[in-house]
């Protein structure tokens, strides 16, 4: 006698497929799907100038560093948990980044 599969309990995964960045899990409101996926490396082939940065100021504010998106992610590393990127720590920065 073939008895019907088991419904799976709530919050398990009910499927998923981890090579396409989805999972479908039962809930108690039906199934729900979480679907994921990479976003995009920014480029740092050509960095801004400080300059261009600072907008002709002595440093670089993390609103100003909002503008080149890995210097902003960087931030707090570069400006030695400070509030603000020296032009010598942003060139510092710039040769390790490549």
């Amino acid at each position: 006698m073939n008895q019907p599969p088991a419904p799976s309990q709530p919050g398990m995964p009910a499927q998923g497929n981890a090579g396409n960045g989805s999972a479908t899990f039962n809930s108690a409101q039906g199934q729900v799907t979480i679907n994921s996926t990479m976003n995009q490396t920014p480029s740092t082939a050509s960095p801004p100038s400080f300059e261009q940065l600072s907008g002709g100021s002595k440093y670089i504010t993390s609103e100003q560093a909002n503008a080149y998106p890995p210097l902003a992610n960087d931030f707090s590393y570069v400006a030695g948990h400070g509030k603000r990127i020296t032009k010598a720590q942003y060139e510092r920065w710039l040769k390790n980044l490549n």
